[in-house]
């Protein structure tokens, strides 16, 4: 775990304007009902995981701010608007009071490739993640969150047809990893739920 957490890609941060609060407040809603459930959170040694994105417009997306995942509550200081990126540069641009999260170039991958979807969660669940681990779309062992390799898995996996179906993803080589998207947070969350 002493990899967890920490942003892997080139982050091109511009320190800007709080993000909209219709974002904040729809994404809170929904982060306040998984951090109950501890799947978003923060390890002992300090370490947050999970996080959550909405589709802003276009390419863009609003998401949970770098290392937020153990704060119980956010407001728009903690999010930031990922306005682009680059699989290929391992680059990403961002606007707001902080940089994006680790696990942006993951929900890029997403959006990318579901343009119907507006939402992606990413979450921690070791006994969901063990009971999934194979039986859903799962990425290689050998590729580590927040790279552009786990930006191509996910790509990988949408060309097999099931992840598009299914809405989920067990990540290999992220133990306790999964995401979920859909076209609303409640889509997304309650693919999570059925699984619980």
């Amino acid at each position: 775990m002493i990899n967890e957490g920490y942003i892997k890609f080139n982050c091109h941060w511009e320190k800007g304007a709080e993000i909209d609060e219709k974002f904040v407040r729809e994404i809170n809603l929904m982060r306040d009902k998984l951090f109950s459930l501890g799947w978003i959170g923060q390890y002992e040694n300090g370490i947050g995981y999970g996080n959550i994105s909405l589709r802003h417009s276009g390419g863009t997306f609003v998401i949970t701010g770098s290392a937020t995942g153990g704060l119980s509550n956010l407001d728009s200081n903690h999010y930031t608007l990922v306005s682009r990126y680059s699989f290929s540069g391992n680059m990403v641009y961002c606007k707001g009071p902080v940089e994006a999260s680790s696990e942006s170039l993951s929900h890029a991958s997403v959006y990318e490739q579901s343009p119907e979807s507006n939402a992606v969660i990413h979450i921690h669940n070791k006994v969901m993640w063990a009971k999934l681990l194979h039986q859903v779309p799962t990425t290689s062992q050998d590729v580590e969150y927040g790279t552009p390799a786990m930006a191509e898995e996910i790509a990988r996996l949408f060309g097999s047809g099931q992840v598009q179906q299914q809405k989920i993803i067990v990540m290999g080589g992220h133990p306790e990893g999964i995401i979920s998207f859909g076209s609303t947070l409640e889509e997304a969350a309650d693919i999570l739920f059925q699984y619980q």
